[in-house]
Formats: C-alpha cells, structure tokens, sequence
C-alpha cells in the first residue's frame, strides 16, 4: 500500500477505530501510539550486482506501558491529524510503500506491510504481514524460482556472490 492509500483510507473512515493485525487474529493492543514516522530512502545493491533505488514511509507503533487497561482505540481522524502533522515537518513521499514497525513482548520487531484491510461496523483493521526474504538475483544466479528455498541461500555454490 502507498502512503497516499493510506491516507485516504484514513480519510474515508475518520470516525473508525484504527485496529492493526499483525499477525493472524492478533491485534496490536488499544494502548498504542504512533511514536516515529521515517522517511526512508533505500539505495541497494543485491548479490548480482543489480542496483535499486526506492522509498519507503515507516510509521512506528508503540504500546505504552502506562495505557495498559486503555480500550479505546485511536480512531482514523486522530491517527490522521498525526500524519498531517509529519507531513507539515517533513513532507512525506506519497507513492511510497507504507511500512509499520511494530514489536511486544511476543513479537520480534518488524517493519510490516500493509496486506489488507476490512471495515466491520466501527472497526478499520489494517492486516499487516512480513514478507520473506528473497533472491532479487535468481536468474543471474542460475536458481530456478521454484527451487529458492529459504534453507539455502541464493548464492550457495553459485559463484554469484
């Protein structure tokens, strides 16, 4: 999901509770703030050389220790004012891919994308998910798609690296 999506999901729906799944039927809790919004510039080289450039807007989630009995969730037109508010400081990239890092006590830190999102009556979820790493080189490297699997990696034997 770009920014601009979001933004205008957002919008849309200002006076929902933004709920966050970030993983399968497990919710960030009501006690969350949105404590940092990072404008990332991604300048990469992959293991065949291939060089890639792209941005990324990540809005961090935290869950205060201070809150733990809070229930109510932020809602879209608090979660938007916050945005808004970044975006006056520091402009955010608006066709950039919208991450959200987030980590508990259970859940590693991680920057999350944005798989879905459901409205079920006053409830905006947003279905956040990780993606697996993965060879940008396959081709160049001789590993067929179907044969990547993560116990190895792309480079294994291949002389790419």
């Amino acid at each position: 999901m770009k920014t601009q999506e979001l933004l205008d999901i957002l919008q849309t729906n200002r006076h929902k509770n933004i709920l966050f799944e970030y993983r399968s039927g497990e919710l960030v809790r009501p006690n969350y703030h949105i404590t940092e919004v990072k404008n990332i510039i991604v300048d990469s080289v992959d293991c065949g050389a291939g060089v890639d450039f792209w941005k990324e807007t990540i809005i961090q989630l935290w869950e205060s220790p201070n809150e733990e009995n809070k229930t109510d969730y932020m809602t879209g037109s608090k979660a938007l004012g916050i945005l808004n508010k970044v975006d006056r400081l520091k402009p955010m990239v608006k066709d950039a891919e919208v991450k959200f890092e987030y980590s508990n006590s259970n859940f590693h830190t991680a920057q999350l994308f944005v798989n879905d999102f459901t409205i079920h009556e006053n409830n905006l979820t947003i279905k956040l998910s990780v993606k697996q790493t993965d060879c940008k080189a396959k081709e160049l490297c001789g590993i067929p798609a179907e044969e990547n699997k993560q116990e190895e990696a792309c480079c294994s034997g291949s002389g790419c690296c």
